[in-house]
């Protein structure tokens, strides 16, 4: 007997939120996203069966939480990224030069395995999660593919980095290391115009045929005030997790059907893509490291193709000012967008069905 579809989103929801409230008191990089995903597809592999047979998580439910994530990515972007001057624009032109290179070596590689050019480019895109899988879910590709490799991605990176950095300086880095970026009170008067900056990104993002409107055009426009000094955004943490549960748990539904040695599979490219980026940002981060002068470590954070909270916390652990690698992280993310449209406008990828 199968569920209704409004108790099987009940108990999506519900089991999301326990999983990304365990994997955070555990202590698990990205845990209210990683947790809730991990949750929803292990959902999908033992109870699959008994949600309806077309059940997919309602896409409206799931828009104002992306909005949400989009404004709060865009508001990591701040005026304080302008005073780092020459540095922080050779960083750009280098990120500018590492994502085209990073993603035409991921597509050759996931093509060469079997996959089709628009499911390797979603898959092969360096940054970008939920932007990625949006617009692949657009453009038609197999999706659960697309998602597999995002997602091992970014696990593979949160261990890699981390373990590989800590036995190098010899002490523990990023959340393992007791860092955190928790937000601290948020003035609730604030938080109006936050969610309105959203809206009218949302608004203009489909106006504008922004590709993955509902997250890019609030991305956009909230970089865009932050950066300018206009107004600070700031919303509260509680959200901000909330947020991240809905669409953790509303993506690892998509799993269904995708475990055993297809997920091996899976895993071990997404190895080699990860290594595949890092020996690139580690040759872009020793390049810089001769021209600015900052320490290849931080550099190389600044190029990893991680989360962007877990990569300032790194940051933090080695005494690197946050705000450099997150903006790194963020323009790497603005860029890698920016060059999904691109793609799909130019004929780079077939034509959507």
């Amino acid at each position: 007997m199968h569920l209704n579809f409004l108790v099987s989103t009940v108990i999506v929801i519900i089991l999301g939120a326990l999983g990304g409230h365990t994997a955070a008191y555990l202590h698990f990089p990205m845990p209210f996203l990683m947790g809730s995903l991990l949750t929803g597809a292990t959902v999908a592999y033992l109870f699959g069966h008994r949600f309806p047979p077309d059940y997919k998580f309602p896409q409206k439910l799931r828009e104002p939480f992306l909005m949400v994530i989009g404004v709060m990515i865009g508001s990591q972007v701040n005026s304080a990224l302008l005073d780092l001057g020459p540095a922080m624009l050779l960083s750009f032109l280098a990120l500018t030069l590492f994502v085209p290179l990073a993603l035409a070596g991921n597509v050759a590689l996931f093509e060469r395995f079997g996959a089709d050019r628009t499911t390797a480019f979603f898959s092969g895109t360096p940054g970008g999660l939920i932007e990625s899988i949006t617009m692949a879910e657009e453009r038609h590709a197999d999706l659960s593919a697309v998602m597999a490799q995002q997602f091992l991605r970014i696990i593979c990176v949160i261990v890699i980095v981390p373990v590989g950095l800590s036995l190098w300086i010899g002490h523990p880095v990023g959340s393992a290391g007791g860092m955190s970026l928790s937000r601290g009170d948020v003035d609730w008067s604030k938080v109006p115009f936050a969610l309105g900056i959203g809206l009218i990104g949302l608004w203009a993002g489909h106006r504008l045929r922004f590709p993955a409107a509902v997250l890019t055009g609030p991305l956009l426009f909230s970089a865009l005030v932050t950066v300018l000094d206009i107004f600070p955004i700031n919303l509260p943490q509680w959200l901000v997790n909330d947020a991240q549960i809905i669409v953790g748990a509303s993506l690892g539904m998509r799993f269904r059907g995708m475990f055993g040695r297809k997920l091996i599979r899976a895993l071990g490219l997404a190895f080699l893509s990860v290594v595949w980026m890092l020996c690139l940002g580690a040759l872009l981060a020793f390049c810089l490291t001769l021209i600015t002068g900052i320490e290849f470590d931080v550099l190389l954070v600044g190029f990893a193709p991680g989360g962007v909270t877990e990569m300032a916390l790194i940051a933090l652990s080695l005494a690197a000012n946050p705000a450099f690698v997150t903006g790194m992280h963020v323009y790497r993310i603005i860029l890698t967008v920016i060059l999904m449209g691109w793609a799909t406008k130019r004929g780079v990828l077939p034509p959507q069905n």
